[in-house]
């Protein structure tokens, strides 16, 4: 079972999760992180380290956010992996547990287009 990257991650990004993980399985977009459900080996040392309480284990992931397993899948193919601890956005503790954050979503990095549901 797969871990998901849900919505407090937005306009967060913080990246402590990344570097624990042991199969390269993050992707970076401009905005937020994802997990390829394919790579992910549910290893569970990501989700203690994300400071912002945002991964969660397919099963687990709360009501209201469920979309987000389909969207960790769908932008993992389309964004670059990540594997180093990047520092977080700069007004992360501004957005940490801001309900509603889905329409800040940017699917970039070329496009930047905004993801709405």
């Amino acid at each position: 079972m797969p871990f998901v990257v849900t919505e407090n991650c937005i306009r967060c990004k913080y990246t402590d999760c990344v570097e624990v993980c042991p199969v390269d399985c993050f992707h970076e977009g401009p905005n937020f992180l994802v997990i390829d459900p394919e790579e992910c080996i549910d290893c569970t040392l990501c989700e203690p380290e994300c400071p912002a309480k945002a991964i969660y284990p397919e099963d687990d992931v709360p009501a209201g956010q469920e979309g987000f397993i389909a969207l960790n899948a769908e932008l993992s193919k389309l964004w670059p992996v990540i594997t180093t601890r990047q520092e977080p956005l700069p007004d992360a503790a501004d957005w940490d547990g801001k309900p509603g954050k889905l329409p800040e979503l940017t699917r970039g990095p070329l496009t930047n287009q905004v993801y709405f549901r």
